[in-house]
């Protein structure tokens, strides 16, 4: 009887241990938070963190690796990174992304670049979804781009050799979702921040400018030429994007409502977000259906081939007269300018490349 009582004792003694153990594990990650610029923190707001998805080091490398996979497609032959090139500052030189089935959009990728600090929390061209996490799912199920579905996605990552350890490192979990998929590649999406240009450095003080340089920027600020602060930031917003939605005149007869679309507000008919201009000269071709194929093209445009339409922004000022009529003197140097906008840093940080 003793004997019976002793085993039955350590039986208790070891189920109790085994639960106690179980109960008491705790899924913990490496806080990673973003590195905020000098220059940001000194100008601009903090960056929009979810507090339900906070930066972490296992969260990063998860959604790097889940960015550049071309797993996420319906036939494994498109990841993220096809549409948003890092050599092309995370944008697409094709004038439309082509999607697995050989279809191409009727909008240009946008850069994917600064994304924590769009206080507007918009997102696309014409503001279709709101925060970073919801970006993400869109892509994945459009059938003119990866043309796959969530459950799906799920499925061929559960099924993956490193995928389920990766999302339990992260989340703490091996069960794999939409959502969580959307975390982590929102996660590595945030530390993709350009702040290494030449005019940054001069804003720091540890850079210089040239003389036709500096004068394009005073024609980028004056309102009585350039006039392009208003939408595209300054010295004081060095996101250089404003991130909201306009009617930048490039239409008369508007097909493609943009924003409009979204609201069903007719008064949001053709207006697009505002992209930054950072790293122009690595994101043509330009506006939201990339009619233009270089920057001069695009300074052309403000300068003398405005048209008016019913929803143009009141920004556009001189659309009566074509535009702000810039000299070609004066064309130069605002180009010069936007060159200096230019972050190499950015390009090849090993960070943001293929694992």
């Amino acid at each position: 009887m003793k004997s019976y009582l002793y085993l039955f004792l350590l039986l208790f003694l070891s189920t109790s241990c085994d639960k106690e153990s179980v109960n008491s594990y705790v899924h913990t990650t490496t806080p990673s938070p973003l590195q905020i610029p000098q220059l940001f923190e000194s100008l601009i707001l903090n960056p929009i963190i979810p507090v339900d998805n906070p930066q972490t080091k296992e969260g990063i490398l998860l959604g790097r690796k889940l960015f550049y996979d071309p797993i996420l497609s319906a036939d494994n032959t498109l990841a993220c990174a096809s549409c948003h090139n890092p050599s092309n500052a995370f944008s697409d030189s094709n004038r439309f992304s082509q999607g697995i089935d050989g279809l191409n959009g009727l909008r240009n990728s946008m850069p994917l670049f600064n994304l924590a600090w769009n206080y507007e929390d918009r997102f696309f061209w014409d503001g279709s979804e709101y925060g970073l996490e919801s970006q993400v799912f869109e892509p994945i199920v459009n059938p003119i781009e990866m043309h796959s579905t969530w459950p799906e996605v799920a499925h061929k990552l559960a099924q993956d050799f490193d995928y389920p350890s990766l999302f339990e490192a992260a989340f703490g979990s091996r069960l794999i979702d939409s959502v969580l998929v959307s975390k982590a590649i929102s996660q590595f999406e945030r530390t993709l921040i350009s702040s290494s240009s030449r005019f940054d450095s001069y804003l720091m003080g540890t850079g210089n400018l040239t003389t036709q340089e500096i004068e394009g920027f005073n024609i980028f600020m004056d309102e009585s030429k350039g006039d392009c602060f208003h939408c595209h930031g300054s010295d004081n917003n060095p996101l250089w994007t404003d991130n909201k939605f306009h009617n930048n005149g490039l239409d008369s007869n508007i097909t493609d409502l943009g924003l409009g679309g979204i609201s069903g507000d007719p008064s949001d008919d053709g207006k697009f977000k505002s992209p930054s201009l950072r790293n122009l000269i690595f994101t043509a071709p330009y506006m939201h259906d990339g009619r233009f194929s270089t920057i001069d093209e695009v300074i052309n445009h403000y300068s003398e081939g405005l048209v008016n339409s019913p929803t143009i922004d009141p920004l556009m000022k001189k659309v009566s007269q074509g535009g702000v009529q810039l000299t070609l003197l004066e064309k130069a140097s605002l180009k010069a300018f936007l060159l200096t906008l230019t972050d190499e840093e950015f390009i090849n940080n090993p960070n943001f490349s293929n694992l």
